[in-house]
């Protein structure tokens, strides 16, 4: 793994002559307010051109990736059509299993509220040959599916590192990845959950447990708003520029532990991380 962190500094450094790579040991602070003792950060400054990390190690190590599979789902579901739009209606099963999960919902609704069951469906729908092909031309993560198809983000047969999260993102954020325009641009809207005069913030959380262990992700972008003073003719008639920034956190805690709502922690740290760096307010 050293060999493999040693050489991550090395791409990054030979992909690009103006990046740079900073580590920040003092963002582990944010982790250990909570006990959290293994934990990473990716933070992707594009205007910059620098990445900043917490834990290099962790940050190029493969986890599952739980529910923020959802927007490469998505994407493939949009894609293909087997979702023609963000309001495509899956009815509910009838098995109670959350409040919020248990009604019939669009794919905009069930990725807010991260619905397990019409996120199965739609990867049923889609197909295992399908999902392969796009997995396989996206490289996303280690691009293994396992034996089920409705469950393989979340049984630890697909993992993807914090470093290849924030790649992915950024290929979405600028239309790079193999998909329509239109598809990355309705995934784009739906991760958007913060909409300030400052700035915006999009994501995805994730949650998996393996053996006795939970793995909490949350994934995405934010856009730092700055208004500008020059004519608006040449701003294509808007007096703000967006600065993008690509993140990705994850950690480790006891698959039994009820001490934090890890919902709200994982959000609580992503904030101060952006906050500590200016990215946001």
């Amino acid at each position: 793994m050293r060999i493999l962190a040693s050489f991550l500094c090395i791409v990054l450094l030979a992909s690009c002559a103006r990046t740079r790579v900073k580590e920040h040991k003092d963002w582990g602070r944010y982790y250990e307010a909570y006990g959290i003792k293994s934990a990473c950060v990716m933070l992707r400054d594009h205007t910059h051109e620098s990445i900043h990390y917490y834990n290099l190690k962790r940050c190029t190590t493969r986890y599952l990736p739980a529910s923020t599979f959802k927007i490469f789902n998505s994407l493939v579901a949009l894609e293909t059509a087997v979702a023609p739009d963000d309001q495509m209606i899956i009815k509910w099963d009838g098995v109670a299993r959350k409040p919020e999960w248990d009604k019939d919902m669009n794919m905009r609704e069930a990725f807010m509220v991260s619905n397990v069951p019409y996120y199965q469906e739609i990867a049923r729908r889609i197909g295992r040959p399908v999902m392969q092909h796009y997995i396989d031309s996206v490289k996303y993560g280690n691009m293994k599916m396992g034996p089920q198809l409705d469950r393989f983000w979340l049984d630890n047969s697909l993992q993807i590192t914090a470093d290849e999260q924030v790649g992915l993102l950024k290929k979405l954020y600028f239309n790079e990845l193999p998909f329509s325009e239109r598809a990355q641009r309705i995934v784009r809207s739906i991760m958007l959950r913060e909409d300030s005069t400052h700035y915006k913030l999009y994501y995805k959380t994730g949650t998996g447990i393996v053996g006795n262990k939970m793995t909490c992700w949350i994934v995405g972008f934010a856009e730092r708003i700055q208004e500008v003073n020059e004519p608006k003719e040449s701003m294509n008639k808007s007096n703000e520029r967006r600065y993008p920034y690509f993140f990705a956190l994850n950690f480790d805690v006891p698959a039994n532990d009820t001490t934090h709502d890890w919902y709200k922690v994982r959000l609580d740290i992503l904030h101060e991380v952006l906050k500590d760096y200016g990215a946001i307010k």
